[in-house]
């Protein structure tokens, strides 16, 4: 089922409470029946439900760092999210009552750092699409670079972590192929290519899936599984593998 079906089921019963069970409940007046017609119960596509929700409502802080939201930034989503036409009015819904909540970031995002705390995997994806759109515009704000910093403080990464999370996404002339690959340069060969190997496997659509990404999601995937391939293919040549 699509995942913009799993929201407005969420609307008629799945348990998801603070504040982004509060931006699911602002649109369910919108919401008559799941898309698919399907009767779900408590907990079904929860975190997926979840996932999609505070992707939009971090979005729509992340919006406000800068103070503009591009159009750049609105295809951006809408690529990286495979937003059906139909739906867009209520995706709409939910990052315009983000944007005006009183809560700030930290509330979604520290509700997204507890779902989650056992799937680091999960928040990681969760960083990569906004990173995608915050990179949309080609103007990396470093207001946003600091949002983003923050927020990953929330989810629990480290600096380095961050540092290798965010060299995946700046332009590829200025990566360190290295920290793409999360190693330093002193690692063998042999471990360099079991690294190479791990990272691709674990970017791996069928893993996304299995961690809980819904499947509109999927692309995130993309630009960070081509980063980790031009990463290693750099190195390997400079090292003559």
């Amino acid at each position: 089922m699509s995942v913009w079906g799993k929201l407005a089921g969420a609307a008629a019963g799945l348990a998801v409470g603070g504040p982004i069970g509060a931006l699911v409940g602002g649109v369910a007046g919108h919401y008559v029946i799941d898309r698919d017609g399907e009767q779900k119960g408590a907990g079904d596509g929860e975190d997926q439900v979840a996932f999609t929700v505070g992707v939009i409502a971090l979005g729509a802080k992340m919006a406000k760092a800068d103070g503009v939201v591009t159009m750049d930034e609105v295809n951006a989503f809408k690529e990286v999210f495979k937003v059906p036409d139909g739906e867009m009015k209520n995706v709409a819904r939910v990052f315009n009552l983000a944007k005006q909540e009183v809560s700030g970031y930290e509330a979604y995002a520290d509700q997204l750092a507890g779902m989650f705390k056992g799937n680091r995997k999960l928040l990681e994806d969760v960083l990569d699409g906004l990173f995608h759109i915050a990179k949309a515009d080609d103007e990396f704000d470093p207001s946003e670079e600091q949002f983003l910093h923050q927020v990953a403080k929330r989810f629990g990464f480290t600096d380095t972590e961050f540092s290798y999370i965010k060299a995946r996404h700046v332009v590829a002339s200025k990566r360190n192929p290295y920290e793409v690959l999360e190693v330093q340069p002193t690692i063998s060969n042999d471990e360099l290519k079991a690294q190479y190997r791990k990272l691709i496997a674990d970017n791996h659509p069928d893993k996304l899936i299995a961690r809980g990404v819904p499947e509109e999601f999927i692309a995130i995937a993309t630009d960070k599984v081509a980063a980790i391939n031009e990463a290693y293919q750099q190195i390997a040549k400079e090292r003559g593998l």
